[in-house]
Protein backbone atom coordinates (compact mmCIF):
# COMPACT_ATOMS: atom_id res chain seq x y z
CA UNK A 1 0.00 0.00 0.00
CA UNK A 2 2.77 2.52 0.83
CA UNK A 3 4.46 1.59 -2.81
CA UNK A 4 1.32 2.85 -4.04
CA UNK A 5 1.26 6.34 -2.25
CA UNK A 6 4.98 6.81 -2.92
CA UNK A 7 4.28 6.14 -7.18
CA UNK A 8 1.27 8.27 -7.03
CA UNK A 9 3.64 11.07 -5.05
CA UNK A 10 6.43 10.97 -7.20
CA UNK A 11 3.83 11.35 -10.29
CA UNK A 12 2.36 13.85 -9.17
CA UNK A 13 5.95 15.48 -8.10
CA UNK A 14 6.86 15.02 -12.33
CA UNK A 15 3.74 16.49 -13.25
CA UNK A 16 4.00 19.14 -11.50
CA UNK A 17 8.09 20.19 -12.01
CA UNK A 18 7.06 19.52 -16.03
CA UNK A 19 4.21 22.05 -16.16
CA UNK A 20 6.54 24.75 -14.06
CA UNK A 21 8.07 25.22 -17.22
CA UNK A 22 5.54 25.20 -19.82
CA UNK A 23 4.67 28.54 -21.09
CA UNK A 24 1.57 29.46 -23.58
CA UNK A 25 2.59 30.30 -27.14
CA UNK A 26 0.56 32.19 -29.81
CA UNK A 27 -1.16 30.50 -32.46
CA UNK A 28 -0.63 33.31 -34.93
CA UNK A 29 2.68 33.43 -36.90
CA UNK A 30 4.63 36.56 -36.63
CA UNK A 31 2.86 39.90 -38.46
CA UNK A 32 4.31 39.96 -41.99
CA UNK A 33 5.85 43.54 -41.48
CA UNK A 34 8.11 42.22 -38.82
CA UNK A 35 12.01 42.33 -40.51
CA UNK A 36 13.49 39.12 -40.77
CA UNK A 37 16.85 39.72 -42.03
CA UNK A 38 19.29 42.52 -41.58
CA UNK A 39 18.86 44.54 -45.00
CA UNK A 40 14.89 44.04 -44.58
CA UNK A 41 15.08 45.62 -40.64
CA UNK A 42 17.67 48.48 -42.70
CA UNK A 43 14.92 49.18 -45.14
CA UNK A 44 11.86 49.31 -42.52
CA UNK A 45 13.95 51.74 -40.54
CA UNK A 46 14.16 53.75 -43.36
CA UNK A 47 10.53 53.63 -44.78
CA UNK A 48 9.59 54.46 -41.07
CA UNK A 49 12.54 57.40 -41.04
CA UNK A 50 11.15 58.82 -43.65
CA UNK A 51 7.72 58.74 -43.09
CA UNK A 52 8.31 60.90 -39.81
CA UNK A 53 10.35 63.05 -41.78
CA UNK A 54 7.45 63.58 -44.35
CA UNK A 55 4.94 64.65 -41.35
CA UNK A 56 7.31 66.54 -40.25
CA UNK A 57 7.34 68.71 -43.49
CA UNK A 58 3.73 68.20 -43.42
CA UNK A 59 3.12 69.93 -39.68
CA UNK A 60 6.01 72.52 -40.76
CA UNK A 61 4.08 73.62 -43.60
CA UNK A 62 0.57 73.50 -42.05
CA UNK A 63 2.38 76.22 -39.35
CA UNK A 64 3.65 78.58 -42.10
CA UNK A 65 0.96 79.11 -44.00
CA UNK A 66 -0.81 79.89 -40.95
CA UNK A 67 -0.15 83.55 -40.68
CA UNK A 68 -1.24 84.26 -37.13
CA UNK A 69 2.08 82.10 -36.16
CA UNK A 70 5.78 83.38 -35.77
CA UNK A 71 7.28 80.18 -37.36
CA UNK A 72 11.38 81.24 -37.09
CA UNK A 73 12.06 79.47 -33.44
CA UNK A 74 9.55 76.59 -34.20
CA UNK A 75 11.46 72.83 -34.42
CA UNK A 76 8.53 69.86 -35.23
CA UNK A 77 10.00 66.87 -34.49
CA UNK A 78 7.53 63.87 -34.91
CA UNK A 79 7.69 60.13 -34.47
CA UNK A 80 5.12 57.83 -35.61
CA UNK A 81 2.87 59.91 -35.66
CA UNK A 82 3.39 61.64 -32.77
CA UNK A 83 4.74 65.08 -32.93
CA UNK A 84 6.00 67.71 -30.48
CA UNK A 85 6.78 71.13 -30.97
CA UNK A 86 9.37 72.68 -29.44
CA UNK A 87 11.22 76.55 -29.65
CA UNK A 88 9.58 79.53 -28.42
CA UNK A 89 6.81 81.82 -29.96
CA UNK A 90 6.42 85.46 -28.55
CA UNK A 91 2.75 85.17 -27.44
CA UNK A 92 0.68 82.05 -25.33
CA UNK A 93 -1.91 82.31 -28.11
CA UNK A 94 0.36 81.60 -30.93
CA UNK A 95 1.76 78.56 -28.59
CA UNK A 96 -2.16 77.41 -28.55
CA UNK A 97 -2.41 77.87 -32.09
CA UNK A 98 0.25 75.59 -33.20
CA UNK A 99 -1.03 72.71 -31.00
CA UNK A 100 -4.29 73.22 -33.04
CA UNK A 101 -3.06 73.24 -36.65
CA UNK A 102 -0.34 70.49 -35.94
CA UNK A 103 -3.77 68.57 -34.46
CA UNK A 104 -4.96 69.12 -37.84
CA UNK A 105 -2.58 67.55 -40.09
CA UNK A 106 -3.74 64.35 -41.27
CA UNK A 107 -1.12 61.31 -39.82
CA UNK A 108 -0.76 63.04 -36.17
CA UNK A 109 -1.89 61.53 -33.55
CA UNK A 110 -1.04 63.20 -30.29
CA UNK A 111 0.73 66.43 -30.00
CA UNK A 112 3.02 67.34 -27.34
CA UNK A 113 3.52 71.25 -26.76
CA UNK A 114 6.90 72.54 -26.05
CA UNK A 115 6.98 75.18 -26.50
CA UNK A 116 8.33 78.57 -24.32
CA UNK A 117 6.99 81.88 -24.80
CA UNK A 118 9.58 84.48 -25.02
CA UNK A 119 8.43 88.17 -26.15
CA UNK A 120 10.61 89.51 -28.76
CA UNK A 121 13.74 91.18 -28.15
CA UNK A 122 14.26 89.20 -24.79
Amino acid sequence: MKAIHAVRLVSAALLITGSIHAYAQASEAAPATAPTTTSEARAHYRSMKAANRALQRQVRSALVKDRSISTSNITVRARDGAVTLQGSVPVQAQSDRATEVAKGVPGVTSVKNALSIRPVGT
